[in-house]
């Protein structure tokens, strides 16, 4: 059987130097169908190898059910992988970052607060010896020495920028190792002092993150680890999208140079990202490091592969670079002859790897007419209906003698409704208003009084206290925006945090319904029969129906800009969030998911959509950039 080590310099695979070209590709933020097509332009990049996360919280939504089909068929990602003739890299966490909700661990984890985030904790790592006893035998039984494709499992997740427990790391590593996994274990770290030193454990390859000054970065890597190959396993290739932001992108001639310094370094590498993706539903995360901001429902991140699946400027400057050092199908390498073949040879591959992508200026690879074969076209909403109207459909409300959060309520994303009784007072009181205040909002929070409007309290405005009008009963409608996944928020609860008070005074007896929007058909059903449910003008919150006639399998481009803050499903699959204020504009409709005949499109408009009708349009549009 191959083997795959690490030596004195170099990777070894089969006891002959290797250089690991690679690029991260979530398998959990692409449709199944749709991995073949991205794992094959990674290798006509250049690449030979396919790296992703594993999201515990995405394959164990719900404690207990452990869910591997659909999406979350990780040993189909894998043999696909292996199919194109590709090796890969795992790296199970349990901490993952991605700007994935929570960091990748599940919310209902931290439901105990004694329980340790990332740290030696023994009810914590007994969760995620439950966790790698369903993920690691898949990992195991692909292993390169088992006739799989994987070449390297990762240990936690750029741990040096958070901790520097190494007891909690000596755990994770005997865990992975009671895993059946022997291919060599690497760690990840920004190259600063505090976090390669923080991060590491001996016995554990050190690798870097860093996007710019490859040269320096890896020479501080070799200060902390004086043998074995030089490993930049995330090379940040462009960057993410935070709603209200701007649209970032780099220079694809500055990450191709960088690309180079770093290649000519001798060193091995993982594009981060080679395809981002699309964060769907609600698994978008979050930062907060002093105001909260929530992710886009993009992950485009300017890759080399945008997020529709198109090779961009960048994949070509990245491809004439690469061939400078290593085979790249269809072009002359420099590198040909000191680099080993992948396994599985191109010209075995049933897939069509022998194929070569589209040359640049091409329809179908170039970024400004790549999509000029996607239909544009526009149909109304046929019938809405207010939340209101049907929300017992959707949850139960449960009453509490204080306020609950989300989590209390079993809800760990998406939205709850909250009420309150509200005491009574004089409409000539304070002009017949009073002030509600919460001691946190986590993370929007429309309000109501005995059904109107009230305002709207945001965490990224940092809202505790809003004012409202004298009235009988209070609703709230809370969204979880994403979790945050980086710092020392990870694990936080969702929902209102109390105390809450009305004129300074508690506010108890609070009620509290979980929306669960997996049950979006019984909403479509209303909708279907509502002939007198005018469209006209939606005022959120509000439910809406859209058809339209389609082809199988054509990718399509939601137009969001003349809409304002909501949620899409096409044919019950959740497409995610979109906001007005942007910088995203666009939701990537997948081919897979587009039918022949009628298509349905469900909304949920929080605000008001003034124009009601669902407008698709040609391409991406992520919006503004810096410049």
């Amino acid at each position: 059987m191959p083997s795959f080590a690490i030596g004195a310099d170099d990777f070894l695979l089969d006891g002959r130097p290797f250089r690991v070209l690679s690029g991260a590709l979530h398998y959990f933020r692409v449709h199944p169908d749709l991995w073949a097509d991205r794992i094959h332009k990674a290798r006509l990049l250049g690449l030979n190898t396919i790296e992703t996360y594993v999201a515990w919280n995405a394959h164990e939504a719900v404690e207990g059910r452990f869910d591997l089909g659909g999406g979350l068929d990780l040993r189909r990602f894998l043999e696909l992988v292996a199919a194109e003739g590709m090796y890969a890299i795992v790296r199970p966490g349990p901490y993952i970052c991605a700007e994935w909700d929570n960091g990748g661990l599940p919310a209902w984890l931290f439901r105990d607060s004694k329980v340790g985030v990332r740290r030696f904790e023994p009810r914590f790592l007994a969760a995620v010896e439950r966790y790698f006893a369903r993920i690691l035998p898949i990992v195991a039984e692909l292993q390169i020495d088992r006739g799989g494709p994987v070449i390297l499992v990762q240990v936690e997740n750029e741990y040096g920028a958070y901790g520097s427990d190494k007891l909690y790391l000596q755990a994770l590593t005997d865990l992975t190792r009671a895993g059946d996994i022997t291919v060599p274990l690497t760690t990840i770290d920004q190259p600063t002092d505090r976090m390669l030193e923080g991060g590491s454990l001996p016995g554990l390859h050190l690798t870097a993150s860093f996007g710019s000054r490859a040269t320096d970065r890896l020479e501080t890597l070799r200060q902390h680890q004086s043998t074995g190959p030089l490993m930049c396993a995330e090379f940040w290739d462009g960057w993410f999208d935070n709603w209200g932001a701007h649209h970032h992108t780099t220079s694809a001639a500055d990450a191709a140079r960088e690309l180079d310094d770093l290649l000519a370094a001798g060193a091995s590498v993982n594009l981060y990202m080679f395809h981002g993706g699309t964060n769907f539903g609600f698994t978008n995360g979050a930062n907060d490091k002093g105001t909260y901001e929530p992710i886009v429902t993009s992950y485009d991140y300017d890759a080399p592969l945008d997020e529709a699946g198109h090779p961009t400027e960048k994949y070509w400057a990245f491809r004439e670079v690469i061939a400078r050092y290593a085979p790249v199908p269809g072009v002359e390498s420099a590198g040909a002859a000191s680099e080993p073949s992948p396994a599985g040879d191109a010209a075995s591959n049933p897939a069509g790897a022998a194929s070569e992508p589209s040359p640049a200026g091409d329809a179908a690879s170039n970024p400004a007419g790549a999509d000029a074969g996607v239909p544009a076209f526009e149909v109304p909403l046929g019938a809405s209906v207010p939340l209101s109207q049907v929300v017992g459909l959707l949850g139960e409300f449960s009453r509490h003698p204080d306020l609950p959060t989300m989590d209390d309520a079993g809800q760990y994303s998406g939205f709850a409704l909250y009420r309150v009784q509200l005491p009574q007072r004089s409409p000539d009181v304070a002009g017949a208003r009073s002030v509600l205040t919460f001691a946190e909002v986590r993370d929007r929070a429309q309000v109501f009084v005995d059904g109107s409007p009230g305002g709207v309290l945001s965490r990224d405005q940092h809202d505790t206290s809003i004012s409202i009008p004298v009235g009988a009963r209070l609703e709230v409608l809370v969204e979880d925006q994403g979790r945050v996944n980086y710092g020392d928020r990870i694990g936080e609860p969702k929902g209102l945090i109390g105390p809450a008070t009305l004129d300074g005074e508690p506010l108890g007896e609070w009620d509290i319904a979980p929306l669960d929007l997996g049950r979006i058909e019984e909403v479509a059903a209303v909708l279907r029969q509502g002939d007198d449910m005018d469209a006209r003008l939606i005022a959120g919150p509000s439910f809406a129906l859209a058809e339209f006639d389609g082809s199988e399998g054509t990718d399509l481009f939601f137009d969001t800009r003349h809409w304002g803050k909501g949620v899409v499903w096409i044919n019950g699959f959740n497409l995610g969030r979109y906001w007005s204020r942007g910088p995203q504009h666009t939701l990537v409709v997948p081919g897979p998911l587009v039918r022949d005949g009628r298509n349905e499109v469900m909304v949920l408009e929080l605000t008001a959509i003034a124009k009601p009708s669902m407008r698709f349009v040609r391409g991406l549009d992520l919006g503004h950039t810096e410049s």
